[in-house]
Protein backbone atom coordinates (compact mmCIF):
# COMPACT_ATOMS: atom_id res chain seq x y z
CA UNK A 1 0.00 0.00 0.00
CA UNK A 2 2.90 2.59 0.90
CA UNK A 3 4.93 1.75 -2.57
CA UNK A 4 1.37 2.53 -4.29
CA UNK A 5 1.02 5.71 -2.35
CA UNK A 6 4.53 6.59 -3.28
CA UNK A 7 3.74 6.03 -6.92
CA UNK A 8 0.26 7.48 -7.14
CA UNK A 9 0.28 10.89 -5.17
CA UNK A 10 4.06 12.20 -5.08
CA UNK A 11 4.43 15.09 -7.27
CA UNK A 12 6.71 12.77 -9.92
CA UNK A 13 7.46 14.50 -13.53
CA UNK A 14 7.00 11.74 -16.21
CA UNK A 15 10.08 10.16 -17.50
CA UNK A 16 9.45 11.79 -21.04
CA UNK A 17 7.96 15.45 -19.45
CA UNK A 18 11.37 15.02 -17.35
CA UNK A 19 13.49 14.82 -20.79
CA UNK A 20 11.15 17.20 -22.49
CA UNK A 21 11.66 20.05 -19.32
CA UNK A 22 15.53 19.32 -19.48
CA UNK A 23 15.86 19.61 -23.61
CA UNK A 24 14.12 22.55 -24.11
CA UNK A 25 14.97 26.28 -23.86
CA UNK A 26 13.54 29.70 -24.37
CA UNK A 27 10.19 30.95 -23.87
CA UNK A 28 7.66 27.79 -24.39
CA UNK A 29 4.21 28.96 -22.54
CA UNK A 30 2.13 26.36 -24.62
CA UNK A 31 4.17 22.88 -23.21
CA UNK A 32 4.29 24.24 -19.83
CA UNK A 33 0.97 25.30 -19.65
CA UNK A 34 0.07 21.95 -20.50
CA UNK A 35 2.97 20.36 -18.37
CA UNK A 36 1.19 22.12 -15.28
CA UNK A 37 -2.25 21.06 -16.26
CA UNK A 38 -0.89 17.47 -16.46
CA UNK A 39 0.68 17.72 -13.03
CA UNK A 40 -2.32 18.90 -11.32
CA UNK A 41 -5.08 16.72 -12.53
CA UNK A 42 -2.60 13.44 -11.69
CA UNK A 43 -1.24 14.86 -8.56
CA UNK A 44 -3.80 13.27 -6.34
CA UNK A 45 -1.96 14.66 -3.25
CA UNK A 46 -3.11 17.73 -3.98
CA UNK A 47 -6.81 16.77 -5.33
CA UNK A 48 -7.60 14.92 -2.04
CA UNK A 49 -6.97 17.96 -0.28
CA UNK A 50 -8.86 20.01 -2.70
CA UNK A 51 -11.47 17.60 -1.91
CA UNK A 52 -11.71 18.04 1.55
CA UNK A 53 -11.68 21.54 1.30
CA UNK A 54 -14.81 21.78 -0.73
CA UNK A 55 -16.47 18.81 0.67
CA UNK A 56 -19.06 20.61 3.26
CA UNK A 57 -19.07 24.01 0.77
CA UNK A 58 -22.27 24.05 -0.92
CA UNK A 59 -22.32 28.08 -2.11
CA UNK A 60 -20.69 28.96 -5.14
CA UNK A 61 -18.68 32.00 -3.89
CA UNK A 62 -17.70 30.02 -0.40
CA UNK A 63 -16.10 27.56 -2.92
CA UNK A 64 -14.50 30.27 -4.77
CA UNK A 65 -13.04 32.24 -1.81
CA UNK A 66 -11.06 28.76 -0.52
CA UNK A 67 -9.49 27.38 -3.82
CA UNK A 68 -8.58 31.09 -4.16
CA UNK A 69 -6.67 31.29 -1.27
CA UNK A 70 -5.53 27.71 -1.88
CA UNK A 71 -3.80 28.67 -5.43
CA UNK A 72 -2.81 32.14 -4.05
CA UNK A 73 -0.99 29.67 -1.90
CA UNK A 74 0.79 27.15 -4.16
CA UNK A 75 1.33 29.91 -6.05
CA UNK A 76 3.56 32.10 -4.15
CA UNK A 77 5.65 29.26 -3.29
CA UNK A 78 6.15 27.61 -6.50
CA UNK A 79 7.10 30.79 -8.24
CA UNK A 80 9.43 32.30 -5.90
CA UNK A 81 10.64 28.61 -5.01
CA UNK A 82 12.26 28.13 -8.38
CA UNK A 83 12.57 31.34 -9.52
CA UNK A 84 15.17 31.81 -6.49
CA UNK A 85 15.73 28.56 -6.29
CA UNK A 86 14.73 27.28 -2.90
CA UNK A 87 14.35 23.46 -2.73
CA UNK A 88 13.11 21.67 0.04
CA UNK A 89 13.57 18.17 0.63
CA UNK A 90 10.94 16.33 -1.30
CA UNK A 91 10.27 13.34 1.08
CA UNK A 92 9.69 16.45 3.73
CA UNK A 93 7.80 18.44 1.35
CA UNK A 94 5.27 15.68 0.36
CA UNK A 95 5.20 14.37 4.16
CA UNK A 96 3.75 17.98 4.97
CA UNK A 97 1.22 17.47 1.88
CA UNK A 98 -0.37 14.08 3.75
CA UNK A 99 -0.67 15.65 6.71
CA UNK A 100 -2.29 18.30 4.97
CA UNK A 101 -4.87 15.96 3.73
CA UNK A 102 -4.97 14.38 7.28
CA UNK A 103 -5.42 17.81 8.60
CA UNK A 104 -8.71 18.41 6.63
CA UNK A 105 -10.10 14.97 7.05
CA UNK A 106 -10.21 15.57 10.66
CA UNK A 107 -11.41 19.51 10.22
CA UNK A 108 -14.37 17.49 8.31
CA UNK A 109 -15.00 15.20 10.73
CA UNK A 110 -15.01 17.60 13.02
CA UNK A 111 -12.32 16.03 15.33
CA UNK A 112 -10.82 19.63 16.40
CA UNK A 113 -13.53 20.72 18.07
CA UNK A 114 -14.21 17.23 20.03
CA UNK A 115 -11.16 17.76 20.84
CA UNK A 116 -10.02 20.90 21.73
CA UNK A 117 -12.85 22.68 22.19
CA UNK A 118 -12.43 25.05 19.07
CA UNK A 119 -12.24 25.22 15.55
CA UNK A 120 -9.39 26.57 13.71
CA UNK A 121 -9.74 28.82 10.94
CA UNK A 122 -10.55 26.90 7.87
CA UNK A 123 -8.94 29.99 5.49
CA UNK A 124 -6.48 30.45 7.43
CA UNK A 125 -5.49 26.39 7.09
CA UNK A 126 -6.08 26.60 3.61
CA UNK A 127 -3.98 29.17 2.91
CA UNK A 128 -1.02 28.22 5.24
CA UNK A 129 -1.08 23.93 3.29
CA UNK A 130 -1.20 25.89 0.10
CA UNK A 131 2.09 27.26 0.65
CA UNK A 132 3.69 23.61 1.46
CA UNK A 133 1.55 22.22 -1.90
CA UNK A 134 3.56 25.14 -3.87
CA UNK A 135 6.82 24.06 -2.50
CA UNK A 136 6.14 20.72 -2.99
CA UNK A 137 5.91 21.66 -6.85
CA UNK A 138 9.18 23.79 -7.01
CA UNK A 139 10.74 21.12 -5.54
CA UNK A 140 10.16 18.80 -8.17
CA UNK A 141 10.41 21.77 -10.82
CA UNK A 142 13.73 22.22 -9.37
CA UNK A 143 15.03 18.74 -10.11
CA UNK A 144 14.87 18.56 -13.55
CA UNK A 145 16.68 21.77 -14.07
CA UNK A 146 15.07 24.27 -16.11
CA UNK A 147 17.06 26.43 -18.68
CA UNK A 148 17.40 29.59 -17.21
CA UNK A 149 16.38 31.44 -20.79
CA UNK A 150 12.83 32.07 -20.58
CA UNK A 151 12.51 30.90 -17.19
CA UNK A 152 10.00 33.49 -15.49
CA UNK A 153 7.40 33.44 -18.96
CA UNK A 154 7.96 29.31 -18.67
CA UNK A 155 7.21 29.55 -15.44
CA UNK A 156 3.95 31.89 -15.79
CA UNK A 157 2.99 29.20 -17.80
CA UNK A 158 2.89 26.43 -15.40
CA UNK A 159 1.25 27.81 -13.37
CA UNK A 160 -1.39 29.18 -15.63
CA UNK A 161 -1.29 25.22 -16.47
CA UNK A 162 -1.63 24.47 -12.81
CA UNK A 163 -4.62 26.54 -12.16
CA UNK A 164 -6.39 25.60 -15.74
CA UNK A 165 -5.53 21.81 -13.92
CA UNK A 166 -7.07 22.90 -10.68
CA UNK A 167 -10.00 24.27 -12.68
CA UNK A 168 -10.99 20.80 -14.64
CA UNK A 169 -10.44 18.97 -11.02
CA UNK A 170 -12.53 20.85 -9.37
CA UNK A 171 -15.30 20.56 -11.58
CA UNK A 172 -15.33 17.04 -11.78
CA UNK A 173 -15.22 16.85 -8.21
CA UNK A 174 -18.34 19.06 -7.80
CA UNK A 175 -19.95 17.57 -10.84
CA UNK A 176 -19.63 13.40 -8.72
CA UNK A 177 -20.36 15.64 -5.46
CA UNK A 178 -23.53 17.28 -7.01
CA UNK A 179 -25.15 13.70 -7.53
CA UNK A 180 -23.85 12.40 -4.56
CA UNK A 181 -25.47 14.96 -1.86
CA UNK A 182 -28.68 14.73 -3.99
CA UNK A 183 -28.91 10.99 -2.60
CA UNK A 184 -29.86 9.97 1.18
CA UNK A 185 -26.41 8.25 1.49
CA UNK A 186 -24.87 11.75 1.55
CA UNK A 187 -24.72 12.17 5.33
CA UNK A 188 -24.05 8.38 6.25
CA UNK A 189 -21.11 7.85 4.42
CA UNK A 190 -19.57 11.38 4.70
CA UNK A 191 -17.81 10.56 7.39
CA UNK A 192 -16.50 7.03 6.30
CA UNK A 193 -15.50 9.21 3.31
CA UNK A 194 -13.36 11.27 5.36
CA UNK A 195 -11.99 8.61 6.97
CA UNK A 196 -10.65 7.00 3.58
CA UNK A 197 -9.19 10.19 2.95
CA UNK A 198 -7.34 10.54 6.79
CA UNK A 199 -5.86 7.33 5.77
CA UNK A 200 -4.48 7.96 2.48
CA UNK A 201 -2.91 10.85 3.77
CA UNK A 202 -1.33 8.95 6.39
CA UNK A 203 -0.33 6.28 4.02
CA UNK A 204 1.68 9.00 1.99
CA UNK A 205 2.98 10.31 5.21
CA UNK A 206 3.92 6.91 6.27
CA UNK A 207 5.75 6.23 2.45
CA UNK A 208 7.48 9.68 2.39
CA UNK A 209 9.10 9.04 6.07
CA UNK A 210 10.23 5.49 5.04
CA UNK A 211 11.72 7.22 2.21
CA UNK A 212 13.25 9.84 3.73
CA UNK A 213 15.16 7.73 6.46
CA UNK A 214 16.01 5.18 3.13
CA UNK A 215 17.69 7.97 1.79
CA UNK A 216 19.85 9.43 4.95
CA UNK A 217 21.13 5.60 5.65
Amino acid sequence: MLAFAGSAWAHAVTAGDQGYIQEISGVNLIPFIYLGAKHMVTGYDHILFLLGVIFFLYRMEHIAIYVTLFAIGHSSTMLLGVYFNVGINSYIIDAIIGLSVVYKALDNMGAYQRWFGFQPNTKAATLIFGLFHGFGLSTKILEYDIAADGLLPNLLAFNVGVEIGQLLALGAILIVMGFWRRTPSFFRHAYTANVAMMVAGFMLVGYQITGFFVTQS
